[in-house]
């Protein structure tokens, strides 16, 4: 049995203009919703993860504690939970699924709060990478719903340096005799293996291999680490699901809607939540630039870099006791505001 649930959005108008007819958004709770609806949390997923991913951070006593917040973790459309290339029925499965933005995605979040619980505003929205970008998108698409926002290296648009190493990303896995007519019809191996090598490189600063802090997480060699750590991480999923998150990420943008019709400083301006914003000081593509040009055009951000050689994965520390105390200090002090 599941250990989630699932929320029937039914039919649901994209972005694109392509409808996605019975779409399942899946999520997992934790913790008890106050009777005024006021201690949510939303904690959206990343690339390639679902809510299995993030409880490392959810337990009493932590920043994100159940028995003081009601914390949500809706699953990302195309995680292979939600509605995703994997799950999808004929024609819209695979190459002709019809793919969400990060807009589409917060939108039905929105729905699955109001409509199954009530929820009229939220806490805090805590999110990594792509969860982090989502956490933009709550503040920018909901500015009177949400208090506060938490984005840990993640940005509230895709910078085009992030999108061609996507591309890098994307050309690996598809490089694999098993990319045919726009899909996977069979799970590409040698491409799972290609990706993982190519997103190491880019997931984890040069001084983190230059001191070989994989000895220290239990992998015997660098070798050991790429396969069973980065290929390893990517055979958990469907090929064309990574696909789906991808290209999701690439065109995530908080000002690509009809609210503020593709006018970035506009979308930012709007965001009223109170906010600390999280790159990590060695992340090289979600990189401590592209936030501080954010952050000058949000009401009430502060820009708090995380001082770290874990690149990317600082923002998710599940292995990394100090990182994970730096981000959850500034956790408690944001919900404490």
């Amino acid at each position: 049995m599941p250990d989630y649930q699932t929320f029937e959005a039914g039919d649901v108008v994209l972005q694109s203009g392509l409808t996605y007819r019975n779409a399942r958004l899946a999520y997992k709770t934790y913790g008890t919703l106050d009777p005024a609806c006021a201690n949510v949390i939303v904690h959206p997923t990343s690339y390639g993860a679902q809510h299995y991913d993030l409880e490392w951070a959810i337990g009493e006593g932590k920043a994100l504690d159940p028995t003081r917040y009601f914390i949500i973790i809706p699953n990302m459309f195309g995680n292979g939970l939600s509605s995703s290339p994997s799950n999808t029925p004929p024609p819209f499965d695979r190459g002709r699924y019809p793919h969400f933005t990060m807009t589409d995605n917060v939108r039905v979040q929105s729905r699955l709060l109001q409509e199954v619980f009530g929820i009229e505003r939220v806490k805090l929205v805590y999110g990594f990478s792509m969860g982090a970008q989502q956490a933009f998108h709550w503040g920018a698409l909901f500015p009177d719903r949400v208090e506060r926002i938490l984005p840990i290296c993640g940005s509230a648009r895709t910078s085009p340096h992030n999108f061609v190493f996507l591309e890098g990303v994307k050309a690996a896995l598809t490089a694999d005799a098993a990319w045919q007519d726009g899909w996977f019809a069979t799970q590409p191996v040698r491409g799972f293996q290609a990706m993982g090598r190519v997103y190491a490189g880019w997931g984890l600063s040069q001084a983190f291999y230059r001191e070989e802090v994989w000895r220290t997480v239990g992998y015997s060699s660098l070798e050991d680490f790429l396969v069973a750590s980065w290929e390893a991480g990517f055979r958990r999923r469907d090929a064309n699901d990574l696909l789906a998150m991808l290209w999701t990420w690439q065109h995530a943008d908080i000002s690509a809607n009809e609210l503020y019709g593709g006018d970035l400083g506009r979308a930012l301006g709007a965001i009223a939540a109170d906010a600390i914003v999280m790159p990590c000081e060695t992340d090289l593509y979600f990189t401590v630039e592209d936030n501080r040009r954010e952050i000058a055009r949000i009401k009430r951000a502060e820009l708090r870099p995380i001082p770290s050689i874990w690149g990317h994965r600082a923002g998710n520390p599940a292995l990394n006791p100090v990182d994970a105390k730096f981000i959850a200090d500034a956790t408690r002090e944001l919900l404490a505001r």
